[in-house]
């Protein structure tokens, strides 16, 4: 996406990149003239939105997954104030995504995930989003506040009972698992086995960007010049990484 303007949000940031961290991610995606890194303030975030009260209420800092739920809440309002596509960081993109217009990937049978969004602002299925992260709010379940609520309000949004692939209605699409999760999470090692060229070819015909499960495969070790499944992604899709990883191993 050359031509797109990229925002990175994080917290801790001083306002302009007047400081980012010392690491060699930052100095390698500052080279892209359309990267940008910003501060992301959270009171503002939600101000104006169903969030902002849940947000000021000291005592979900209290729950044990806090920190992916406060996650769940920046993108739904995201998605709702500014519109376009939201991506978790653990992506490798494989294709132009700006077709996909208010659409969200299914990560298995029946269960959506929000680490792919794409949708116009103020759009109203977000709305009923926000409005179901507030009203039927539980921090101690895990995936409560994301793959569940995304699925349930869907379901709403459609008066269905069970998602199918690439299920449209009332303007959502659901795209099946291949799209965005084609190794499902509980198969997350298999980014890390050998596969020969032509049977990725063959497992990715149909996707436009791989999920590598951070949360599951972070701190593996991945041999860069290897066959390994991930490997062959650095080396197809993501030419600065793969040139500095190999350099590095």
């Amino acid at each position: 996406h050359p031509g797109t303007r990229v925002v990175v949000l994080m917290k801790g940031l001083a306002e302009g990149n007047a400081s980012l961290p010392n690491h060699w991610g930052f100095s390698l995606l500052s080279c892209f003239p359309n990267v940008e890194f910003r501060p992301l303030d959270l009171p503002e975030l939600f101000s104006g939105t169903p969030l902002a009260k849940w947000y000021l209420q000291p005592e979900h800092q209290k729950e044990p997954y806090f920190f992916p739920v406060l996650s769940d809440a920046c993108r739904i309002v995201i998605m709702w104030k500014f519109g376009g596509i939201y991506l978790d960081t653990d992506f490798i993109v494989l294709k132009n995504l700006k077709n996909l217009t208010n659409a969200l990937g299914m990560q298995a049978q029946d269960v959506l995930n929000g680490a792919f969004l794409s949708f116009k602002p103020k759009h109203e299925f977000i709305e009923l989003c926000m409005h179901e992260f507030v009203d039927n709010y539980n921090g101690w379940i895990w995936a409560h506040q994301g793959p569940r609520l995304l699925t349930s309000v869907f379901k709403k949004w459609c008066s269905i009972n069970q998602i199918q692939h690439n299920m449209s209605c009332n303007g959502v699409h659901a795209l099946s698992p291949e799209a965005f999760y084609p190794i499902c999470w509980e198969e997350w090692k298999k980014l890390f086995e050998a596969i020969s060229s032509s049977e990725l070819h063959r497992l990715l015909r149909n996707t436009y960007a791989v999920h590598v499960w951070n949360k599951l495969s972070h701190g593996t070790r991945l041999e860069i010049t290897s066959q390994a499944f991930l490997a062959q992604l650095y080396s197809q899709s993501c030419p600065a990484t793969y040139a500095k990883m190999k350099k590095d191993s």
